[in-house]
Formats: structure tokens, C-alpha cells, sequence
């Protein structure tokens, strides 16, 4: 007997490999990794609130606040307080909308946060225009996360993926 090919072996061979091939796609994959920190990750209120006073706390040490700025500083803290919210809005109801009713809600409630976010900027102004220049300073520093540092866009100082920020 001849070892060559007849075009037969060759059709076998060709529906084995495409059958094991086909396998490897049917094969359950993987569950998906966790998501990347500050990425779809809910924090417990209480912890967050926590943190902020602790960090509210840290600052209001270093800036070394006179007692005349006391009030301007309780008033930029209450400002920061995240505003009470109500229930999420339900999933159904929303479902039930038409698209120009479902902009018009979405557009709402982005009202809404842009009002806070407004709030909580003019507040940090006003309290910032009764610092002296030196303790602007350390506002500056200390108040917000710089890029780079831990805190703005993951543990690392990197953005959501790891990555470092553009600029």
C-alpha cells in the first residue's frame, strides 16, 4: 500500500480540525474580569462619607484656619455634603418612555447635578477668597488630586485602564 493523500483523508482531516476548532468557540468562556478601579465599582456611602471627613478633617489642619474663617469654612463643608437622593429612577418606568421623553428626563436630571456641581464651586471660591495667600497655597496642594497623584483616576495616579493621564 501507498501512503499518498487520496482526496478523502483529506476532507476527514480538514472536518476534524474544523470540528475541534468549532469546539474551542462552544467551550463556556471565562467569567469577565472585575472591572478596573472607579469603574462600575459602588462604594458604601457610609465609607465614602467617612473618607471625606477624614480628608476635610487633614485639610482644615494644615490650612490652620483663624477663628473669623471658621464660618467660611463650615459653610464650604456643608456645601460639599452630596445632596440627598431620592429613589433611582425605575428601570420600567423609564423603558416605558419615548426616546424625546427619555432625552427630556435624562436632560433633567443632568440639571440637576450641574446645579450641585455649581453649588459646591462657588462655595469652594467664596471659601477660597478668605484664605490668606499662604494658605491658598496649601489648598492648592491638598484640596483636590493632582494628575499624577494617588486619587485622581485610580490608586496608581493612572487613569481608569492603568494608564497614565494624557497631557
Amino acid at each position: 500500500m501507498t501512503s499518498a493523500r487520496t482526496p478523502f483523508k483529506g476532507l476527514v482531516l480538514a472536518g476534524l480540525m474544523a470540528a475541534m476548532g468549532s469546539a474551542a468557540f462552544a467551550a463556556a468562556p471565562d467569567a469577565p474580569p472585575p472591572p478596573p478601579p472607579g469603574m462600575g465599582h459602588r462604594h458604601d456611602p457610609a465609607e465614602m462619607r467617612e473618607h471625606m471627613l477624614k480628608r476635610q478633617a487633614a485639610l482644615k489642619a494644615k490650612l490652620n484656619l483663624t477663628a473669623a474663617q471658621e464660618g467660611a469654612w463650615s459653610t464650604f463643608t456643608a456645601a460639599l455634603q452630596p445632596p440627598a437622593k431620592g429613589p433611582r429612577p425605575d428601570r420600567a418606568e423609564f423603558d416605558k418612555l419615548t426616546t424625546p421623553e427619555r432625552i427630556d428626563k435624562m436632560r433633567a436630571l443632568r440639571t440637576e447635578r450641574d446645579a450641585e456641581m455649581d453649588k459646591r464651586t462657588d462655595a469652594t471660591k467664596v471659601f477660597y477668597a478668605v484664605l490668606t495667600p499662604e494658605q491658598q497655597k496649601v489648598f492648592d496642594a491638598n484640596a483636590m488630586p493632582h494628575p499624577g497623584q494617588p486619587g485622581h483616576g485610580g490608586p496608581d495616579g493612572h487613569g481608569p485602564q492603568g494608564q497614565p493621564p494624557k497631557g
